[in-house]
C-alpha cells in the first residue's frame, strides 16, 4: 500500500499584470508563503506579463480554503501596488487624464 497523496484537485490561474516586472514582483511577494498543509501543492512562476498559479489538493475543501488564502494575499499585492508603485501611480494618473 502507497503512503503517497495523490492530488485529483486542482486550479489553474492566469493573473495579467500591465507588464512582467510587476507580475514578478507579485511572483516575488506571493512566493514566500509556503502552504501550511501538505494535502495542498501550489506552483507560481511568471511568464511575460502574466502570473501563472497552479494548485493540486487532495479534496475540494482544501482546494477551496487554500484558493480563498491565496486571493486575500493577491488583493493585498495589488492593494500596495496601486498605492505605492510608481509605475501604477503613473498609469492610473494617464488613464484619468485620457479618460
Amino acid at each position: 500500500m502507497s503512503t503517497e497523496l495523490t492530488y485529483p484537485c486542482s486550479l489553474s490561474l492566469d493573473v495579467p499584470f500591465p507588464d512582467a516586472r510587476l507580475a514578478n514582483v507579485a511572483l516575488q511577494a506571493l512566493r514566500v508563503d509556503k502552504e501550511l498543509s501538505a494535502l495542498v501543492q501550489k506552483e507560481l512562476s511568471a511568464v511575460d506579463s502574466t502570473l501563472k498559479v497552479r494548485y493540486k489538493a487532495t479534496t475540494n475543501r482544501m482546494l477551496r480554503v487554500a484558493v480563498n488564502s491565496f486571493f486575500d494575499s493577491l488583493a493585498l499585492v495589488l492593494e500596495v501596488m496601486e498605492q505605492l508603485d510608481v509605475d501604477v501611480i503613473e498609469a492610473r494618473k494617464a488613464e484619468e487624464e485620457t479618460g
